[in-house]
């Protein structure tokens, strides 16, 4: 792998050629940080999509893809006079070192007004996990603490979750912020009682046929599972990924059948659509076992 002074020269490769496509390219030119956004957006969803496959080198690429627009972003703020690179790693650096008190500031811990090292200032001193903070729970639960008290940080326990949040992802992020505060099920296993009762609420609506009340226990019901996944420590969108995935590739298993058979999928009955869904999920197995 590469030496730091070897990854520092290829950042600044990477400035260096921003910065001439920023004046000599006319696309790059006319960007703008709304302009940008959907990009970004598109970017991001690229780069998940690397890290579900587990694919290095697709990793590799859209990480590259999104660090182009952090520093696109930044460049963009520079020629504004708002902010730089330099004040967008140093912010982040700041932030860190504020955060993890157990690791720079253990006698801090459990400090009311636990203090940053300012930029620069040798950190030195202090063991991980030093103090009362043993675990990686711990660890979270006393960031939420301290980001409670960041001159610029999070006014409220739920106002970290960006609104734009994919609805699963926020719901997550909600409930896992309010347990980072105590607010969670004494005994995991309760949940399910909760997941039951908002199924039948739901089923309820249902046989009445309330469209509005049936989208709000649906709601509801979605919630109480995610809860679920949550206290065993399962990510649900990760987990519904992979079963959108494995639908897909079944049913184009179905499809390429259909095609071969010269029989349109529309004309070809359900059982028989079944059976060679089963015939698919046998040759994923049989794939998993080799």
């Amino acid at each position: 792998m590469h030496t730091k002074e070897e990854k520092m020269k290829a950042f600044g490769r990477l400035l260096d050629v921003l910065d001439d496509l920023r004046e000599r390219c006319p696309w790059d030119k006319k960007q703008t940080n709304e302009s940008l956004r959907p990009n970004t957006i598109e970017e991001t969803y690229e780069l998940c999509d690397a890290l579900i496959k587990d694919d290095a080198h697709e990793i590799c690429k859209e990480l590259g893809d999104v660090l182009l627009h952090v520093c696109f972003y930044a460049r963009i703020g520079d020629e504004h006079r708002r902010f730089d690179i330099a004040d967008v790693c140093n912010e982040l650096v700041d932030k860190l070192i504020f955060r993890h008190p157990h690791v720079y500031h253990p006698s801090q811990i459990g400090a009311e007004e636990p203090r940053p090292l300012p930029y620069g200032t040798e950190t030195g001193g202090g063991e991980a996990g030093a103090g009362t903070v043993s675990t990686a729970r711990q660890v979270v639960e006393n960031w939420e603490q301290i980001k409670l008290k960041e001159k610029d940080g999070n006014k409220s326990v739920l106002s970290g979750v960006p609104d734009a949040l994919p609805a699963l992802i926020k719901a997550y992020r909600i409930q896992d912020k309010a347990r980072n505060v105590g607010f969670d099920w004494e005994d995991k296993k309760d949940v399910w009682t909760k997941v039951h009762e908002e199924l039948g609420e739901l089923q309820a609506e249902l046989r009445n046929e309330d469209k509005e009340r049936s989208t709000e226990e649906l709601g509801d019901f979605l919630f109480s599972v995610i809860n679920a996944a949550r206290l065993y420590r399962l990510n649900p969108d990760t987990a519904l990924e992979r079963t959108n995935r494995k639908f897909i590739n079944r049913f184009n298993y179905i499809e390429e059948h259909s095609i071969k058979m010269g029989k349109p999928l529309k004309d070809m009955p359900l059982e028989e659509m079944d059976a060679l869904w089963e015939e698919a999920k046998r040759e994923e197995r049989n794939k998993r076992l080799k």
